[in-house]
């Protein structure tokens, strides 16, 4: 990612929590822990975790969670969260995530793939670190066409087709893959007062079994 995303996440760490409820609600996170099947004993990474909206879920069904963003200030804020609790802060990006080959049990990615410089790449990279048997979920923009989100909010896309998203997950290797709805809306508004809302899907593959 770039330096201006990373900057501005940076910049709105404090805030983060706050923002986010306006952005995308509780359904989001219902979809992805049930599409990951988290439950105890688990070691779960989330990839993008900001504040920890995933984390937090997964670290309450019982599991063990690696918290990865580009942001040294979302890290913080989800370290001092879950200080008490299983939860590893590791700074990383998509494109080379600092994580092991067959580290988890499962990966999840809520609204960080359209920020990623090659999405294609980053479902390689999630999918790679999985375990055989593993999970990957992700949860993401529709395609859209709202420009003002790449200057306001560092949007690298606006959006995914799709077929994309399932051809991408298929390339990397995952089976049983499955791009659907997750009944939610993700609504930002700009600067200017204009409020989107674009619809959310969730995709699902699993490592096949070694």
């Amino acid at each position: 990612m770039s330096d201006g995303t990373r900057d501005y996440f940076n910049d709105v760490a404090g805030r983060w929590d706050e923002m986010r409820k306006q952005f995308f609600g509780e359904g989001v996170r219902r979809a992805a822990m049930r599409a990951a099947a988290v439950g105890p004993g688990m070691v779960v990474a989330d990839v993008g975790v900001g504040t920890g909206f995933l984390a937090e879920a997964a670290l309450e069904a019982g599991a063990s969670v690696i918290g990865i963003d580009i942001s040294e200030a979302m890290l913080a804020q989800a370290r001092d969260k879950f200080a008490a609790r299983p939860f590893q802060a590791r700074q990383g990006d998509t494109d080379a995530l600092p994580l092991g080959d067959r580290e988890v049990d499962a990966v999840v990615a809520n609204m960080v793939l359209h920020h990623a410089p090659d999405p294609g790449a980053a479902i390689r990279e999630m999918a790679r670190a999985l375990k055989p048997g593993g999970t990957l979920v992700v949860t993401d923009a529709d395609t859209h066409t709202h420009e003002w989100l790449r200057t306001e909010q560092h949007d690298r896309w606006l959006g995914f087709p799709r077929a994309d998203v399932a051809s991408w997950f298929l390339d990397a290797g995952l089976a049983d893959v499955t791009v659907g709805d997750t009944h939610e809306l993700c609504c930002p508004t700009s600067t200017c007062g204009t409020t989107a809302a674009i619809s959310i899907f969730l995709a699902r593959g699993r490592k096949p079994a070694a």
